[in-house]
């Protein structure tokens, strides 16, 4: 039997402000902007070639907005990552390397696959993870 996540809910405190984020600064897609009935509206956006898209909206789970921290996106380079990110005018961390002794700065010659990461937040502060990975064992 497979099991695939499908859907993450992203709680937002303005669901116009989150899709523009996403959509403008990310760049992920805007799969569709659906209201659902009097005071309830979802945005479903999905990043370029995953599988598994996000959701905003109005009462999208009762979470906090801002209260979602470690989903994790992954690319096959961190860098070129950071620099679109940057370039959309996102508030991304620099590259950094996880290793024996904690999270450091990356440097030119290092080795990323597996290791090297990015964080950036959204308006509301939730929180998300880049990973590169270019092989899996």
């Amino acid at each position: 039997m497979n099991w695939t996540l499908e859907v993450v809910v992203v709680p937002v405190s303005d669901v116009d402000a989150a899709k523009a984020f996403y959509a403008e600064r990310v760049g992920f897609t805007v799969d569709h902007d659906t209201a659902a009935g009097p005071g309830v509206r979802f945005v479903q956006l999905t990043p370029p070639g995953s599988g598994c898209s996000i959701v905003i909206g109005t009462r999208p789970g009762g979470m906090a907005p801002g209260s979602l921290h470690g989903v994790q996106l992954v690319v096959r380079d961190i860098r070129a990552a950071r620099e679109d990110l940057a370039a959309r005018g996102v508030d991304v961390g620099e590259v950094q390397v996880a290793g024996p002794t904690g999270m450091r700065p990356a440097t030119p010659d290092d080795d990323l696959n597996n290791v090297g990461f990015i964080d950036f937040a959204d308006p509301d502060g939730n929180t998300w993870t880049v990973q590169q990975i270019t092989a899996r064992s």
